[in-house]
């Protein structure tokens, strides 16, 4: 079985100055420690290095997550759901189910914030070192299909495999051919073996994914393989969307209300113009 390589530690102003310059790669220094270890620029040379190479790495690893714009989860309406358990996302935002390769799936009809969680998970885990992908099923299964040689494929594929946290949002929205249902396992199938962790949103029940793949001998295989180290966190709610929808329309016909009712009040205040005799 593939170890798992760990998150980056990072940087510690209280390690031993020798070891911070051989993690940093500064050769030239270490090869004349005698001469440098006791200059008084060196412990700040480390620390403008470290910061720089860690905002480096974070700028590295937001980029290639690709999670887009997405509400904080500080904004969340935990009192419009019917029903939702704050615990289990909690303990989801605390990344513990990465550091175990374990999954985590999101179900819930269209609207209801399984995206925006997946997102604010995604993120943190960046923040936390991890290296992060996110990406739509649409969007992976037609990249993946898309490669003409075995070769190039199997360069695709391990994009998919090799972060520690792979987010894969919307399965369920479309229907899939046999040979897409053979991708996504792949996909599944590698990181299981690995033991890195997805986190998943679908509006289906696992028991309705062969409408999703319909025809697809590893269906079966594949949910046994995804669920298999897994929490499920089911959303029952109405469209969050749709219920901001309503709200921005009520607010802009009580605007538009008020804004009549004040031309009114001003018509009524003005005295009619005197006639010329």
């Amino acid at each position: 079985m593939t170890t798992r390589s760990n998150p980056p530690e990072p940087p510690s102003g209280h390690a031993d100055p020798q070891k911070r310059v051989h993690a940093l790669g500064l050769w030239g220094i270490l090869a004349n420690w005698e001469q440098f270890c006791r200059e008084p620029w060196l412990i700040t040379l480390l620390e403008c290095e470290e910061h720089e190479r860690a905002r480096r790495s974070l700028e590295r690893r937001v980029r290639n997550a690709k999670i887009g714009t997405f509400k904080p989860v500080a904004d969340f309406d935990w009192q419009w759901p019917r029903s939702i358990e704050r615990e289990a996302i909690d303990d989801a935002l605390s990344l513990k189910f990465v550091d175990d390769g374990s999954n985590l799936v999101f179900y819930g009809s269209n609207g209801v914030g399984k995206t925006m969680l997946l997102k604010n998970i995604a993120h943190l885990a960046v923040l936390r070192g991890y290296t992060v992908r996110c990406v739509t099923a649409s969007e992976m299964l037609a990249e993946l299909a898309a490669q003409e040689t075995t070769s190039s494929l199997s360069r695709r594929v391990a994009r998919y495999v090799h972060p520690l946290l792979l987010c894969i949002d919307e399965v369920g929205y479309l229907s899939y051919d046999s040979r897409y249902a053979d991708l996504l396992f792949e996909v599944v199938s590698r990181r299981y073996q690995a033991q890195r962790s997805i986190v998943l949103t679908t509006n289906k029940r696992f028991a309705d994914w062969p409408q999703v793949f319909p025809n697809a001998a590893c269906v079966v295989t594949l949910v046994d393989r995804l669920l298999h180290r897994c929490e499920c966190v089911d959303i029952d709610a109405d469209s969050y969307r749709f219920k901001e929808a309503r709200e921005r329309e009520e607010a802009r016909a009580r605007s538009r209300a008020a804004k009549r009712k004040q031309r009114t009040s001003k018509t009524k205040a003005t005295p009619p113009t005197e006639k010329r005799k």
